[in-house]
């Protein structure tokens, strides 16, 4: 049999996950096959990237991963790294609304409440926005099909309840305008809870019940799992197994060119990769250079995507005068703070931070001001410590810290992201067979979805190779 040659374009989690399953699913069939990965970057992994410094475990980027969201954890087991991970200790978490630190109702779900006490008698909400957000039991169904994901909570809730709690949630996952994101793209599940119950707090609440009863009784355990030294840990051990896979760094894909048989890439050393098969785990900003002389990619110059910052700070204990009993905090589209987040990573994850420690984590970059992830360094701590010093007395600099700013990261799926991703596989499949995409751009942004999406990728190209 001859040899299949499979490119992989990208060395984040997408392309890793691709090779790590390439590699095991050749060996277990007995195929000959050569597998080159090209990343264009000095080093793999993506946004994963930890920071060790002084016996703090420190991310660049995601700090974890959704234990239910499956494909993460069996790709843990695979590994062999079971017994490296951590759980996030559960806490009070927070919305600073109209300059204070509010409490989450308890029993919000993506700050949509489903327990009626605790939304009542919450602070956060005037009584006119409480009735409000309660016309949600009589609201009939709304219109069927794709629809920004505002609109559509707005529609059930008003203004208050979105503004001052669901939206710090929810635009915080994707760094995005929720006006401007898909329902169906981002939030399916509130689509269909609407459709199955009308009520969206009925249907989360039913939800929720059916998972507790099939939970274990106990304290409550935290949802996210990480590595004790980072999620960077991973990433190494990936490369580490990746054995019989040629790894090419600040190595990028020009240009790909379809042959009778197969494909030429040309890559950015100058060199031309002959492949059968083709896994491009990169932005999408990168697909209508690469893939010029074909139309349907054109649509991809016009998918926003937005900027991130965020900077770690680390400090004694003793330097915060008001610690707070808690996890973290989000931020209201109302406040008129810079910052859009902060989580108190000692108390979050306390495997990170030295004893008598802390390990303060604050985000910048809301859709409407992208220009704080462009402030120098200086101009970013200064920033960060003014609207922390409004809750935290925070009375020293920190020790140290660790700036990481994400350019144009951040895909947006718009209304009708769906429909254009399903399209250009359509018109893939028919032009480029045997060119397969995957990663943040497409169906998911978090690290489950794009090891799922790596994955696969790896059956596609199974697939296609057997027929």
């Amino acid at each position: 049999m001859k040899t299949k040659r499979i490119l992989i374009a990208g060395g984040g989690i997408t392309g890793l996950t691709a090779a790590f399953y390439l590699q095991k699913a050749m060996k277990e069939k007995n195929l000959p096959y050569e597998i080159m990965l090209a990343e264009a970057s000095d080093h793999l992994g993506g946004k994963i990237q930890t920071v060790r410094h002084n016996g703090f475990v420190i991310e660049r980027g995601p700090d974890s991963f959704l234990e239910r969201k499956t494909p993460a954890v069996k790709l843990v087991n695979e590994l062999g790294m079971n017994d490296q991970l951590v759980r996030n200790a559960t806490g009070q978490s927070y919305i600073l609304v109209d300059g204070k630190l509010r409490k989450m109702p308890k029993g919000a779900q993506m700050g949509v409440p489903t327990q009626l006490k605790p939304f009542l008698f919450s602070g956060m909400f005037s009584a006119k926005g409480k009735l409000r957000a309660g016309l949600d039991f009589l609201m009939p169904r709304g219109k069927t099909g794709d629809q920004p994901l505002g609109t559509f909570l707005r529609r059930r809730f008003g203004d208050e309840l979105v503004e001052n709690c669901i939206e710090p949630l929810l635009s915080g996952i994707y760094a995005g305008d929720i006006d401007n994101m898909s329902l169906l793209a981002t939030f399916p599940n509130f689509y269909q809870l609407e459709q199955e119950h009308r009520s969206l707090i009925k249907g989360l609440k039913q939800t929720g019940n059916k998972k507790k009863s099939k939970a274990t009784s106990g304290k409550k355990k935290g949802m996210f799992l990480s590595f004790r030294n980072g999620l960077q840990s991973m990433i190494e051990e990936l490369d580490k197994q990746l054995d019989n896979v040629k790894i090419q760094l600040q190595t990028s894909v020009d240009h790909v060119e379809r042959k009778e048989f197969g494909y030429h890439v040309l890559l950015s050393d100058g060199t031309v990769y002959k492949a059968d098969a083709i896994i491009m785990a990169t932005p999408h900003q990168t697909l209508p250079k690469i893939f010029s002389q074909y139309d349907f990619f054109r649509p991809f110059n016009d998918v926003p995507a937005t900027s991130v910052a965020n900077i770690a700070m680390a400090f004694d204990a003793a330097a915060i005068k008001k610690d707070m009993d808690g996890t973290g905090f989000v931020v209201s589209r109302n406040s008129d703070y810079r910052i859009t987040a902060c989580t108190w990573t000692h108390k979050k994850w306390p495997t990170t931070t030295p004893s008598k420690k802390a390990l303060v984590r604050c985000y910048l970059g809301r859709p409407d001001d992208q220009e704080a992830v462009s402030l120098s360094d200086v101009e970013m701590v200064d920033v960060v410590l003014k609207d922390l010093n409004k809750t935290m007395k925070i009375k020293k600099k920190p020790e140290f810290y660790v700036i990481s700013r994400w350019k144009d990261a951040m895909p947006q799926y718009t209304v009708g992201h769906l429909e254009r991703i399903h399209q250009l596989r359509n018109e893939a499949n028919a032009q480029l067979p045997g060119i397969f995409f995957a990663g943040s751009s497409f169906e998911g942004v978090g690290v489950p979805d794009c090891i799922e999406q790596g994955e696969k990728a790896v059956q596609d190209v199974l697939d296609y190779f057997r027929d």
